[in-house]
């Protein structure tokens, strides 16, 4: 069977800003897609670093690109607030 996204992925009014994380933990998908492609970490060291399962780190880069605008937009979002201070 296929596994549904909705596994690893959860949004939570008032946890993580309500942003798309890691199911059960607090570790946003916009973070794992920056670690990915700015960083160029493979999603297996991000597992392991961050004691992931394999299974939810390439779940949130399947959301990160089925959201990427609205993900990318969030991110200018909060790196031009954190400019502003």
């Amino acid at each position: 069977p296929i596994a549904d996204i909705s596994e690893h992925i959860e949004i939570t009014p008032g946890v993580c800003g309500g942003k798309p994380r890691i199911a059960g933990q607090r570790i946003k998908v916009a973070a794992i897609a920056q670690m990915y492609l700015d960083m160029g970490e493979s999603l297996e060291e991000i597992a392991s670093k961050y004691n992931l399962s394999l299974a939810s780190v390439h779940a949130a880069m399947a959301y990160y690109y089925d959201h990427k605008q609205e993900i990318d937009r969030q991110t200018a979002e909060g790196e031009a607030f954190v400019e502003e201070l």
